[in-house]
């Protein structure tokens, strides 16, 4: 018996595009916040990919999306997940629902999580609450086994021609992948290359700024996966929070390093810690907070210190809670 899909709302507001080169297009999921959370569409010569959803609210915008750019759902070859967490998988069951002839790719870890998304949402729920979760994300609707593709290290698809590759990218989580587009070689890095609110662009001068979120977050592999996307030499790089990052040569070293150094600068901060309890979540949250504002200062951003901690809120808060699962994972000294 199939499970039904939830209705769809009727929304009429203009979704949030931001159009680039080689067909592709950053859609504002209106997760939470504006540009916050992106969703990326790649066209080619009339077929689609969709690279991560948003929630379950977010598919409305990218309907929309697609009738405005005279794509039908029934051209949608495939749904591509970086990774499972809902702010970028959420909505995957709801949105392949309405696109009859799209395939769903997902890293094998995270496929029966997807087909059977009960852990996942057990998961969720004990991050923010049964309520906050029914309220932020909605049923999940499971994706049907015959519908997914697992992506392993080296596998890829091809979207009318044109080669995505898929990379085993640990680090912020045991089962994200990084999409590599041949055509442009511009990379899909989701959380592992970070996050990059576009408010605080300086001058034109991006930043990044790693995702420790819970539960998998861990150093050792995020540093390797960083290494494996510098060496890739992307043209562009895209997160998930939020789109493009230009990186030629130069501001794709810089920002590499930039991750590398913020990342041991998280995992010193856990390994200090100590305690447990409330606590050890105060020292975690101040410094995390300590990082931003560092940051902030670093690069010198227009705005002040307390609208900067509003951008970065929930950010911090979920970053230390990932630094005390990873450090309750540490052997005793």
């Amino acid at each position: 018996m199939t499970t039904p899909s939830p209705r769809l709302s009727p929304d009429r507001r203009m979704a949030d595009v931001i159009d680039y080169e080689f067909g592709i297009s950053a859609i504002d999921s209106g997760y939470q916040r504006p540009r916050l959370d992106a969703i990326h569409l790649i066209v080619e010569n009339g077929r689609a990919a969709i690279v991560d959803t948003g929630v379950n609210s977010s598919v409305p915008h990218v309907l929309a999306a697609l009738s405005a750019k005279g794509v039908a759902p029934a051209q949608v070859d495939y749904v591509v997940l970086t990774h499972i967490h809902l702010d970028h998988a959420g909505g995957a069951g709801l949105l392949l629902s309405q696109l009859p002839n799209a395939m769903l790719t997902v890293h094998p870890r995270g496929a029966r999580h997807i087909i059977d998304p009960a852990k996942l949402i057990a998961s969720t729920e004990a991050v923010y609450g049964a309520d906050a979760m029914a309220r932020t994300y909605g049923r999940i609707v499971p994706v049907p086994r015959e519908r997914v593709i697992e992506t392993p290290h080296g596998a890829s698809i091809s979207l009318n021609g044109r080669e995505l590759a898929f990379y085993d990218t640990p680090g912020h989580a045991r089962h994200h992948v990084c999409v590599l587009d041949a055509k442009s070689r511009h990379l899909f890095a989701g959380d592992t290359f970070g996050l990059s609110y576009r408010e605080l662009d300086d001058a034109g001068r991006q930043f990044v700024f790693p995702t420790s979120s819970p539960t998998q977050f861990d150093p050792a592999a995020a540093h390797r996966s960083l290494d494996l996307i510098a060496g890739l030499r992307p043209g562009a790089i895209y997160v998930t929070h939020y789109s493009q990052l230009r990186s030629n040569a130069r501001e794709l070293g810089r920002l590499t390093d930039d991750m590398h150094r913020l990342i041991a600068a998280h995992e010193e901060l856990a390994r200090a810690s100590g305690g447990a309890g409330n606590e050890r979540h105060a020292r975690l949250t101040a410094g995390v907070t300590a990082i931003v504002l560092n940051e902030a200062r670093r690069y010198g951003w227009a705005l002040p210190e307390e609208r900067v901690l509003d951008v970065f809120a929930g950010d911090i808060e979920l970053n230390a809670q990932g630094l005390a699962i990873w450090a309750d994972g540490l052997a005793p000294a």
